[in-house]
Parts: C-alpha cells; sequence; structure tokens
C-alpha cells in the first residue's frame, strides 16, 4: 500500500506508565476544576503525556537524543 511512517519508540515501560499515570491526574484535576486558572494548562499537559505514552514517542525525547525503551524493541 501507500507510504506509512514509521516512528522509532523511544519510551520505555516504566516511562509510559508514570505518563499515564501523571496524564490521567492531571487531566481529571483540571478538568474537574481542582486546579482553578490553571486547569486548562493541566488539561494540555496531561492530554500530551497520554499522547506521548499510546505512541511510546516522545518529540522532546527525540531531539535531545533520549531513549528509555530498551535497544531491541524500536
Amino acid at each position: 500500500m501507500g507510504n506509512s511512517m514509521k516512528i522509532n519508540k523511544n519510551l520505555g515501560s516504566l516511562d509510559r506508565a508514570l505518563r499515564i499515570l501523571i496524564g490521567m491526574a492531571l487531566f481529571i484535576l483540571g478538568f474537574m476544576g481542582y486546579l482553578g486558572s490553571f486547569g486548562w494548562l493541566a488539561i494540555v499537559i496531561g492530554g500530551v503525556f497520554l499522547i506521548t505514552a499510546v505512541f511510546s514517542f516522545c518529540p522532546a525525547y527525540a531531539i535531545l537524543g533520549v531513549k528509555t525503551c530498551p535497544i531491541d524493541k524500536q
């Protein structure tokens, strides 16, 4: 078929689990209004954490050359 874009994974299991937990906490706290005027920022940051965890890829890590995943599972 067509050209599919392959993203090299750079997040390991522990990193992904922490991003899911922190992302969900920020998203929920922001959505429920517990963070006041910073709630929208918590929702955005939580969403970014969740998206990067789902795809096992962090653009900031890619720019900095950081990888927390095992080399053989890219």
